[in-house]
Formats: C-alpha cells, sequence, structure tokens
C-alpha cells in the first residue's frame, strides 16, 4: 500500500516539474534542440510506460490481478465441449480483414487459446480465411497450439482454409461450411462489416452456439440479436490476456487500466479547474500542444 503511495506522489512531482519547464519555456523565445511544447506528450508517456512496466514486474512475481468476468469467454470452453459431446466442428472467424487490421491479430491471439482447447478435447476446427496472409497466420497460431497441447501428430494445416477473396463470395462459402458440417459452436472474432448478420443469422438457424467480438460499433447490434454471447470493444482486445492469464499480458492490460482511470480524473480536474478559471492553465498545458 505505502509502494502505491508512493508511485503516486512521484507523478505528481514529475507533473509538476515538467508543467512548471513547459510554463518557463512557452514565456522564453530562444530556441532549442528539442521541442519543449511536446514535453507533455513525453510526461504522459513516461507514466504509462512505466505503469505498464510495474503491473507486468508484480504479474512475473505472482501478484493476482482483478479482471471482470466476461461471459462471452468463459462460454468457450463449454461450446467447445458441447461440440465434443455432439461429434461435431467449432467453426471460427478471425475477421474478414487483412493482417494488418488490429482485430484481425487480436483474432488470431484468441484462436490460439480456442485452439488449445479442441486440441486438448480432440475436436474438429474450422477455420475459413479471406486472405493468404491471414491463412499463414492462422496455420502458424493452430500449429502452435496443438505443439504446445502435446497433440502435433493431430494437427491438419486444412483446418484453416483460404475459401475466398471477396466479401459475400465469403458469406456464401461460409454458409456453405455450415450448413455442410453443421458446427455446434461458431466463434467470430475480428473485424466484420455487412457480413455480421448475414453470418450470424444463418449460424443461429443452424441451431449452433455462437460466441461473437468485433470493435466496430456499428456491428455490435447485429451480434447482439443473433449470438449468444458478444464482446464489445475493447474486450475483444482484452480477450487473449483473460484466456492465456499470462504475466505479461496481465500486466500490460492493468497497466492501461491505471492509465485511462489517471487521464479519465485529470479530464475532470481540468473540465472543474478551468470552468473556474483555477490552477493557472495547468491541465490545459498538461494536455494541449503550445
Amino acid at each position: 500500500m505505502k509502494r502505491k503511495y508512493f508511485y503516486l506522489l512521484m507523478f505528481i512531482i514529475i507533473v509538476i516539474f515538467f508543467n512548471f519547464v513547459i510554463t518557463s519555456a512557452s514565456a522564453s523565445e530562444t530556441t532549442s534542440w528539442f521541442r519543449i511544447d511536446r514535453i507533455n506528450i513525453l510526461v504522459l508517456l513516461l507514466v504509462f510506460s512505466s505503469a505498464v512496466l510495474l503491473y507486468i514486474r508484480s504479474a512475473k512475481k505472482g501478484k493476482e490481478f482483478f479482471i471482470r468476468k466476461i461471459a462471452g469467454l468463459d462460454a468457450v470452453e463449454e461450446g467447445v465441449g458441447r461440440a465434443t459431446e455432439m461429434g461435431r466442428s467449432v467453426l471460427f472467424i478471425p475477421g474478414i480483414d487483412e493482417l494488418d487490421e488490429i482485430q484481425t491479430i487480436a483474432g488470431l491471439s484468441i484462436l490460439g487459446k480456442v485452439a488449445k482447447i479442441t486440441a486438448q478435447y480432440n475436436t474438429p476446427l474450422l477455420v475459413p480465411v479471406r486472405y493468404p496472409l491471414v491463412l499463414a497466420a492462422a496455420q502458424e497460431s493452430i500449429k502452435g497450439a496443438y505443439y504446445d497441447m502435446g497433440k502435433e501428430e493431430e494437427y491438419d494445416p486444412e483446418m484453416a482454409r483460404y475459401v475466398a477473396g471477396e466479401q459475400f463470395a465469403f458469406v456464401a462459402a461460409v454458409h456453405g461450411i455450415m450448413y455442410r458440417d453443421k458446427p455446434a459452436t461458431n466463434v467470430y472474432m475480428g473485424a466484420f462489416y455487412a457480413e455480421s448478420l448475414l453470418l450470424a443469422e444463418e449460424g443461429q438457424a443452424s441451431g449452433a452456439i455462437q460466441i461473437a467480438g468485433t470493435a466496430n460499433p456499428e456491428q455490435l447490434p447485429f451480434f447482439i440479436a443473433a449470438c449468444d454471447y458478444t464482446l464489445m470493444g475493447e474486450e475483444l482486445f482484452a480477450a487473449s490476456s483473460y484466456l492465456s492469464k499470462e504475466p505479461l499480458m496481465l500486466g500490460s492490460l492493468k497497466g492501461q487500466d491505471w492509465m485511462k482511470i489517471v487521464l479519465v480524473i485529470c479530464i475532470l480536474l481540468g473540465v472543474i479547474f478551468e470552468s473556474f478559471n483555477l490552477g493557472g492553465g495547468f491541465f490545459y498545458k498538461l494536455f494541449i500542444e503550445h
């Protein structure tokens, strides 16, 4: 507890010091080797990095962090178990975007965790993709999961397959997979667009358990309406940390949460101070480039 107060005190001292530097630099017209007017960005970057590193260190030492339960992720193992009992497959779609989309990377990260569960239960896994690079990444993710579980002989490169490069041709191909193979669990994790309802509606009609997650807010209503569980926004990016419990990921997640709290507090204080013309523009200088 004392250490937390120490870190908070150091944060306040650093902010006050750099605010003084910013104020002094604003009053001076001399040239500088550095962009003094952007020291506020440096302060926030240092504080954010320090928070992440401290939480990672604590996680590596074995400290347990509270993470809010995400019902959709808790249901993944249940869905795989249901597919195993029914002798049917699990369908996983890591979005329909390219590999440079952060949601696709998040989806592939979750795929690795789901593949470990399917390997554990010897459940067939189907991963249709739209782009060749995503295909290669998905195959490596599944392969790594099966090797980690000691089931390398059961890994099949055909678990991940390229089906179509055009948006609605991809949807038609996935509909065919749903109709022929009748997967017991459908997982949609990544970037989805106009095809979201077409996929989820077909899966819902087949009677499968459906778990979806996307950071595209305009597609969330469709997933919420047609799926059993939906991960919204940042839950998608926190999912890999939630499933893996790895110290590096957990520490990063908690560090980001801590920084969000700090920023919200600073914003609220800034609104109050600026509204009543208090503090000499401290918070204005902290967040606004001069």
